[in-house]
C-alpha cells in the first residue's frame, strides 16, 4: 500500500535531458524580463523626477533590478545607499539630551 521513501525520490531527480534546454531557456526569458523592467523603471523614474510621481523610489528600483545582471548598477546603487546615508547623518543629527534624563530648565529668575 505505502512505497517507502527511497522508491518515491522522483521529485528530487534531475529533469530528463529534454528539458534542460527549456530550463536555460526560462532562465534567459527571466534574465530579459529583468533587464527590460529594469531599465522601464529607470526611464520611468528619470521621467518622474520632472514630472509629479515617485521618481527616485522608482529609480532605485529599476537599479535594483538591473543590479542583479550589471555589475555598473550594483556600483551605483551602493554609492546611493552610501552617500544617502552620509546625507541622512547630515541632515538628521541626533540630539544631545541623554534618554531617560529630563531636560534641562532654567533656572534664572525674570
Amino acid at each position: 500500500m505505502f512505497q517507502p521513501l527511497a522508491r518515491n525520490r522522483v521529485a528530487f531527480e534531475l529533469p530528463p535531458q529534454g528539458l534542460t534546454p527549456i530550463v536555460r531557456t526560462v532562465e534567459q526569458v527571466r534574465r530579459i524580463f529583468r533587464i527590460i523592467a529594469g531599465f522601464t523603471l529607470l526611464l520611468a523614474g528619470i521621467v518622474m523626477i520632472v514630472t509629479p510621481g515617485p521618481g527616485w523610489l522608482v529609480i532605485l528600483l529599476g537599479l535594483g533590478l538591473l543590479a542583479a545582471e550589471f555589475v555598473w548598477a550594483r556600483r551605483l546603487m551602493d554609492r546611493i545607499k552610501r552617500e544617502g546615508g552620509r546625507v541622512r547623518e547630515a541632515v538628521w543629527r541626533p540630539s544631545k539630551t541623554v534618554v531617560g534624563e529630563p531636560a534641562r530648565e532654567s533656572t534664572e529668575a525674570e
